[in-house]
């Protein structure tokens, strides 16, 4: 397969989809940004790749100036695979969800981890600082067509499942680490939710 054989297949990009991209914040992606509670963000090593969920109430990336972004990292597993790959290479992509919005905010550009005191601090929850902060700077940002979430029924409660299809986290987590759990059922994983979220 070849770039010009996809362009073959494809055909010629639409007018809109191909002008789309600005290179600053404007008032509608900025809009956008104030009503996502949940993005997801896409780093790299230079080799491999991976992605992460990142959510918290709506507004909570800032936007710091026409071209850059704060995102707060909130408690995890400490993997912290997204910032080891930031600091072998710092391109990272991030798109942007509102629930009930088919539409996606789409953002490429470079990121830079923080520590300071005085940055953490605005971005306090529960009395709880993120341990770091995200300076993105964006070089690409475009919005993004709502098909796919359309034809998923993201956003249509009358496609989702009507109980939890899958086995909880602690369940795939025994089975996945062959580590024993003292519980695997439901409350348990919303047990531990509740006290490590921030």
């Amino acid at each position: 397969m070849t770039p010009e054989r996809l362009r073959e297949i494809y055909g010629d990009v639409h007018e809109r989809a191909a002008a789309k991209v600005i290179h600053a914040f404007d008032a509608h992606c900025r809009q956008f940004i104030e009503h996502s509670s949940f993005l997801i963000l896409a780093t790299s090593d230079g080799d491999t790749l991976d992605i992460s969920p990142k959510g918290d109430p709506a507004g909570f990336v800032t936007v710091e100036s026409d071209t850059t972004l704060l995102l707060p990292d909130r408690p995890g597993n400490n993997r912290i695979d997204s910032l080891t790959n930031i600091l072998a290479h710092p391109n990272v992509a991030l798109l942007f969800l509102i629930p009930t919005v088919d539409e996606t905010l789409r953002v490429n550009g470079t990121a830079e981890i923080s520590e300071d005191p005085a940055l953490r601090a605005q971005f306090q929850v529960n009395g709880r600082r993120p341990k770091t902060v995200l300076r993105i700077t964006a070089d690409e940002i475009y919005t993004h067509c709502g098909k796919a979430p359309m034809r998923g029924g993201l956003w249509k409660p009358e496609s989702w499942p009507s109980q939890r299809p899958v086995a909880t986290l602690l369940e795939m987590l025994r089975d996945h680490t062959a580590i024993p759990q003292d519980r695997t059922d439901q409350d348990a994983v919303d047990h531990l939710y509740r006290s490590t979220l921030y």
